[in-house]
């Protein structure tokens, strides 16, 4: 799974520099398909369930499962981009959230909170604890931010991190906000895709008639940051990060 998870990260990397004003998502997704099979590996999204790309290139107030197109990106756009790859069978999932060229100060801040908020996920993916103190941890790090605007970040509630392995979503699901001490016990072999989705504004959404695509339903921008980790005795190991 680290090799797997190494795949994915290198092919982010390579995302995340290619995410520039003009070039469209389709673009993007054709990079990644070739970054994933040039190092032996194959797409975890292609054809999962009818998907039809390698990646899933959320921007805007999409919040999750945007399919590449071919429409620019623009200067001030934030797109989310999820990737997977199998190796050998076993499977990397991870995403980012990139600002296009500048973006206004809400919109870094808001990436900001949601990236925090997996890092504050990810550190409590802890043996011998339980399940939701991952859940509970990410809600406790949204919450210690408010929006420069007012009011305060959303938590999509529809959509969470899950088990990985052998296949990319296995059980347990899990939610992004809670109370700690609940589900099932965090053992050592454990292997977890930690997902918050936060938005700025209220955080409900709809899917679109491509039965893929989710959006915010106020139109408010969303923010999607996801790492595999694994739980080891000496506590949690992140699979989809590069080396350094």
């Amino acid at each position: 799974m680290r090799l797997a998870g190494a795949v994915v990260a290198e092919t982010l990397q390579k995302l995340r520099a290619a995410a520039v004003p003009g070039i469209s998502t389709r673009e993007l997704d054709a990079l990644a398909e070739r970054s994933i099979r040039e190092a032996g590996a194959i797409p975890s999204f292609k054809g999962y369930h009818g998907f039809p790309a390698s990646i899933c290139a959320s921007v805007n107030d999409v919040v999750v499962h945007g399919i590449p197109d071919d429409v620019p990106l623009r200067e001030g756009d934030l797109i989310s981009i999820d990737c997977g790859a199998i190796l050998a069978g076993w499977h990397g999932d991870s995403a980012i959230t990139v600002a296009v060229g500048a973006v206004p100060d809400e919109l870094a801040e808001l990436s900001r909170v949601c990236e925090e908020s997996m890092w504050a996920g990810i550190a409590a993916a802890k043996p011998g604890g339980r399940l939701t103190d991952i859940s509970h941890a990410i809600e406790q790090a949204i919450r210690a931010n408010t929006p420069a605007s007012g009011g305060k970040y959303g938590i999509v509630q529809d959509y969470g991190g899950h088990g990985i392995g052998t296949e990319m979503h296995q059980d347990p699901h899990i939610l992004n906000y809670g109370k700690p001490g609940q589900g099932p016990e965090l053992l050592p072999g454990v292997c977890l895709a930690i997902e918050p989705m936060v938005t700025l504004g209220r955080p409900d959404t709809y899917t679109m008639p491509d039965d893929w695509t989710v959006k915010t339903t106020a139109g408010g921008y969303a923010s999607h940051w996801e790492h595999s980790i694994a739980v080891t005795e000496d506590g949690p190991v992140v699979l989809t990060a590069l080396p350094k």
